[in-house]
């Protein structure tokens, strides 16, 4: 069994009178891809924001590499290594790709500081990205603003990536870009943390996966057993990965 690259026990969250998260228990095995799936409403990303210090934890722990998170600000956070895009993206809609990320990569002031490899490497993962280089992101399509999003993430290495909702309202030739370049981010041991409400992009990508409901998880395990058992699908989330090929 990988060991955990990052660990949460206990957690609980509250936003201003709301109780949202309630005792959320699960671990990300380094190197692999683990899916947090369930309803909507059912405290995904309010789970990632609580990891990235953006609310912090009311109880419970987060540990990344055997050190505690909590009560870190959302910076320090990310300078341990750990990147995270939101459903919204979070880029800056007013400056070019090239503008956002040179801003992205901690070590570069300018475009003459980014690491020209990796650069060419995401390039290699993106395409359109080079392409529009030079062009306002916010000009951009709904899939290459995702892939401007995710790219952001990974100009320079991260041990760990946070992603909600990555194909959210994409094409299917978007999706299955997306899933090559998470696969290879796979391959290049960079672990992942994925919400997803695309069963077959789940299906692809998980090695595993947490379910969540009503702010809890309900269930872990492997994407295989999940994605195998229709019965444990309409039980945990309503719908059957099998309809959904």
């Amino acid at each position: 069994m990988t060991a955990p690259i990052l660990e949460l026990a206990g957690v609980h969250t509250h936003i201003g009178a709301y109780h949202i998260l309630h005792g959320v228990d699960f671990a990300v095995p380094e190197g692999q891809v683990t899916m947090l799936l369930g309803r909507n409403g059912a405290g995904k990303s309010t789970t990632l924001r609580t990891i990235m210090g953006l609310w912090q934890a009311s109880q419970g722990e987060i540990r990344f590499q055997g050190t505690r998170l909590n009560g870190l600000p959302t910076p320090e956070v990310a300078q341990r290594g750990i990147a995270y895009v939101p459903e919204a993206m979070g880029i800056f809609t007013d400056l070019t790709v090239k503008e956002n990320m040179v801003l992205a990569a901690r070590k570069a002031r300018h475009e003459g500081e980014l690491d020209t490899q990796r650069l060419e490497w995401i390039f290699g993962l993106f395409p359109a990205l080079r392409k529009f280089w030079l062009y306002p992101a916010g000009k951009l399509s709904g899939g290459q603003k995702q892939m401007l999003a995710v790219a952001r993430a990974i100009c320079e290495p991260r041990s760990l990536i946070l992603i909600d909702e990555p194909s959210k309202g994409l094409a299917p030739s978007i999706i299955q870009n997306l899933i090559t370049a998470f696969n290879e981010l796979k391959r290049q041991k960079t672990t992942l943390l994925l919400v997803e409400q695309n069963f077959n992009m789940a299906k692809a990508l998980g090695d595993t996966v947490a379910v969540m409901d009503n702010g809890r998880v309900v269930h872990r395990g492997t994407m295989r057993e999940l994605a195998e058992d229709e019965s444990m699908q309409q039980r945990l989330l309503g719908l059957s990965l099998g309809a959904h090929q």
